[in-house]
């Protein structure tokens, strides 16, 4: 419930530090890179953990404005973000996808995702079952790669003869499993939802 916490810095909906740590003792925080890294850097950030289309002004924007003074505050980061970018056509705050970006380096999620599933995959007994839930494209990305490199024979050289191996993993579905529009409307944060499941072979 950390990301409820406005002291924790992850909502621009509330007023609070700009941290975004999931672990508040340790790491670089959100505010140190907003307000020192290159607006090359950034954008690069921007683009690549928000997927957000128009980094490029979302850079500049922060660059610009902590010329005048340091940027402290979630409302202030979303405050320049919004008069930079805009409403996008999906209607999420202008906010949105560079504090996704932020977060996620700050706290290193996706090397996280994919050593949590890796040796998730390497525990689970046979015929043991695993459910991944993932909550955007990047993790999900992840996820959907590691089980389906799982799912295929592997090749191992043997005595220079190639033997095929049976697959670590059988897929429980082509696709990940998605909320309803019930389940949706009821839970917002469940609307970007995708589980993926496997079963040990």
């Amino acid at each position: 419930m950390q990301l409820d916490e406005k002291e924790r810095g992850f909502s621009f909906m509330r007023e609070g530090p700009l941290d975004m740590r999931m672990d508040p003792t340790t790491g670089m925080t959100a505010k140190e890179i907003v307000n020192h890294w290159s607006e090359k850097d950034l954008g690069k950030l921007f683009q690549e953990y928000g997927e957000e289309c128009q980094w490029k002004k979302a850079a500049r924007a922060i660059v610009k404005a902590r010329r005048k003074k340091t940027i402290e505050t979630t409302r202030e980061l979303a405050e320049i973000l919004s008069k930079a970018i805009g409403r996008s056509k999906k209607k999420l705050h202008p906010a949105t996808l560079v504090f996704q970006a932020l977060r996620i380096y700050v706290n290193r999620e996706l090397e996280s995702v994919e050593k949590g599933v890796k040796e998730a995959i390497h525990i689970l007994a046979p015929r043991g079952r695993m459910g991944v839930l993932s909550f955007h494209r990047l993790e999900d990305r992840i996820v959907k790669s590691l089980f389906r490199a799982a799912s295929k024979p592997v090749k191992k050289m043997m005595e220079m003869k190639q033997s095929h191996l049976h697959p670590m993993l059988k897929l429980l579905s082509n696709k990940p499993l998605i909320p309803s529009l019930r389940e949706a409307r009821t839970n917002r944060r469940a609307r970007s939802a995708k589980l993926r499941a496997c079963e040990k072979m």
